[in-house]
């Protein structure tokens, strides 16, 4: 399947773009992690922490093992906080 991936924060920095569109066998979030992190060593950098990424797709905030079928965008971005 064909995803729009967009990366917030840190993360952007470390992948080195704000976005992409990959082809992806991923069946999951954290199973598009896993693909992505053998990109090369800033993608690798930017998902060593898994817990310290939140995820949405089509704008809506998901856990890690929810299911990509029928997503046209992902979103990784730092935790959010409150003030």
């Amino acid at each position: 399947m064909k995803l729009e991936i967009r990366y917030f924060a840190w993360l952007r920095e470390r992948v080195g773009t704000s976005a992409e569109t990959v082809e992806t066998e991923a069946a999951t979030i954290a199973d598009l992690i896993a693909e992505l992190t053998t990109r090369d060593e800033g993608y690798a950098l930017a998902f060593s922490d898994p817990g310290a990424i939140r995820a949405a797709i089509d704008h809506a905030l998901v856990e890690m093992d929810t299911p990509l079928a029928g997503a046209r965008e992902v979103a990784f971005f730092p935790p959010m906080t409150g003030g």
